[in-house]
């Protein structure tokens, strides 16, 4: 800065009795800044007379430009010469010892301030840097912390800044006393601090590591306990903070004032309450005679704010105004009620779903389209696009209708997910050889919300096929219906087993129906048709009159497939085949509790 006041005090001077038209510009020791760069800075031009006011104004600018180090203007006949100086170029810049911020996060922030590769050298944005990166690890505890920046000078102009960080150990609390408690313990106050001299329950999150944020908080917890009991006067007078010299201690002395214990004298509900008194006394939450607790007032307002906002009115605006009698340690609590007006929705918007439909999405809607708002119906439309389980996140936004005072936009963002499963499964056995499975489902089928799926199995003896397809809207009152297909074969004698075989065949469907938003019946009807057959069996010698001759017989759950004894004597038992046919019915009930 001095070096720039003489500069300019020398420029006053000499131009004095130098003054002179300018008939060119030539700029000496320019190194990677263009001349157009210098020209955008310098305010002078060609043919314009050259004053004292007009010199300093341009090397005022030119240092301005924070491009050059030293700048001095001459004059050769009618030509202006501008020297200057480049401040180097940063070439690299290293950081070495963070642990508590990474690169990632602090390489952005050192760019904002202009301390980056290819960016001008600047002293000033260093130091600059320097203070930001003490005051932030200042608010994360450490006081220790240590920040050396060191500058290299490279050749060309260049140069290296390696910025050292020695973070040092986190402050934790040494001590927390709190002064003037009468009625509660100091262990019992304690407990609501964040910030504590205790250890925490995992011991890399030690729970008496402290920051100013912490601690504020700590405070505002503290103050809620108090007033969360009646004590309305209740006043943290205080609060000293001291460090041990090695920075890595903190001392904590809380000095409060605790007052008396104030009831609550009267509920009182004024404004313009719009539905009956009583209906919104039944969500008030504070009652004549109870110790004032700061949070059931709050939870009143919420609850009648939302009591309002499922009749249309999404913003209403309910004011406690509590009346404070302390000769006698008594509130009285006046909630005010402003409805504001009665809003509908205009138009309903979704956004990001690129798979599902929007019929998908509108038809599991409890707010309508050109109906009164209300709270309760958002919010279940919320929960009920959840529970379809085709998106990781569903959020709804009600802004209001630009120029409009009654009307409001209901916004559904949802974030699509996979729906689909597709399995491939091989194995193998000593009875059955190879088995192969596949199987593939699609819960939201081409984005219609239909679930279809498809799974076969096969090997040596066996084999099976499974189809199915589910309309969860069937009706557009919410009936569902669904189909199943399967067929199945097991055949023993393929392995060389026995003759023993049967095959399967069903089918069936279900239909469901909403009772109400969340009970629904399902009732289900399937036929199955089971065919078995025993083929033709090596048989034993068989002596009827010998009773340890080997018999067996095979039976069915009603009657014998088979009994059959070689009567030609050839070695074989007869044929027997049987077929089976059965109906199933069945009726379920379910409730959705989510």
């Amino acid at each position: 800065m001095r070096l720039l006041c003489l500069l300019l005090l020398l420029v006053s001077t000499s131009v004095t009795a130098q003054t002179f038209t300018v008939e060119e510009i030539r700029i000496d020791g320019l190194q990677r800044i263009s001349e157009g760069t210098v020209f955008s800075f310098l305010p002078v031009e060609v043919g314009e007379p050259l004053t004292p006011a007009l010199m300093r104004a341009s090397i005022r600018e030119l240092y301005r430009s924070g491009f050059f180090s030293r700048v001095e203007l001459g004059r050769e006949g009618g030509i202006l010469v501008v020297r200057v100086q480049e401040r180097p170029a940063i070439s690299l810049v290293r950081l070495e010892g963070n642990k508590k911020i990474p690169d990632e996060a602090l390489m952005p922030a050192l760019s904002d301030i202009g301390i980056a590769e290819g960016e001008v050298f600047n002293q000033l944005a260093l130091d600059r840097i320097q203070q930001e990166l003490v005051r932030e690890y200042f608010s994360q505890g450490h006081y220790a912390v240590e920040i050396e920046p060191e500058v290299s000078r490279l050749d060309r102009n260049r140069v290296s800044i390696d910025i050292t960080i020695n973070e040092g150990k986190q402050a934790r609390i040494r001590h927390l006393n709190i002064v003037g408690n009468e009625t509660f313990t100091e262990k019992e106050l304690r407990d609501e601090f964040e910030s504590d001299n205790k250890k925490g329950l995992f011991f890399w999150r030690p729970r008496n590591s402290y920051t100013r944020e912490k601690l504020s908080g700590d405070l505002e917890r503290l103050r809620a306990y108090y007033l969360d009991r009646g004590f309305v006067d209740f006043a943290i007078e205080s609060t000293q903070v001291s460090i041990s010299p090695d920075r890595t201690g903190i001392y904590i002395t809380a000095n409060v004032r605790e007052g008396e214990v104030f009831t609550v004298s009267d509920v009182r509900l004024t404004g313009d309450l719009i539905l009956d008194e009583a209906t919104i006394r039944r969500f008030v939450r504070v009652e004549p005679g109870s110790i004032f607790a700061r949070k059931d007032i709050e939870a009143t307002v919420e609850s009648i704010s939302a009591l309002m906002a499922n009749f249309g009115y999404a913003f209403a605006n309910v004011v406690p105004a509590p009346r404070i009698d302390r000769e006698n340690n008594t509130v009285e609590i006046n909630f005010f009620v402003d409805p504001g007006k009665r809003v509908y929705v205009r138009r309903v918007e979704f956004r990001g779903n690129t798979v599902s439909k929007d019929e998908v999405l509108r038809r599991e809607l409890r707010q309508f389209e050109g109906a009164w708002f209300s709270q309760a119906a958002v919010d279940r439309s919320r929960l009920r696009l959840q529970r379809l389980g085709f998106f990781e996140n569903v959020n709804v936004e009600t802004p209001a209708v630009e120029g409009s005072e009654d009307q409001i936009d209901i916004v559904v963002s949802v974030e699509e997910r996979s729906t689909g499963s597709f399995q491939v499964g091989l194995g193998f056995s000593q009875l059955q050889g190879l088995i192969a499975s596949l199987s593939v489902q699609q819960d939201n089928f081409l984005g219609s919300g239909r679930t279809v799926g498809l799974g076969i199995s096969r090997s040596s003896i066996t084999s099976s096929i499974n189809l199915s397809y589910t309309n969860p809207f069937w009706t557009d009152d919410g009936v569902s219906l669904g189909y199943f297909v399967n067929y199945s074969e097991f055949n023993q004698a393929r392995a060389n087993i026995s003759a023993f075989s049967t095959s399967q065949f069903g089918l069936g469907a279900t239909v469901g129906f909403p009772i109400t938003e969340i009970d629904f019946v399902r009732l289900g009807a399937s036929v199955r048709r089971q065919d078995i057959n025993i083929g033709n069996i090596i048989s034993v010698p068989i002596d009827p009159d010998d009773p340890n001759s080997p018999f067996e017989f095979l039976f069915e759950a009603t009657r014998p497939l088979a009994i059959s004894l070689d009567q030609d004597g050839d070695g074989f038992l007869s044929r027997s085949e049987r077929k089976i046919d059965s109906v199933f019915v069945n009726a379920s009930w379910g409730r959705d509790t989510r």
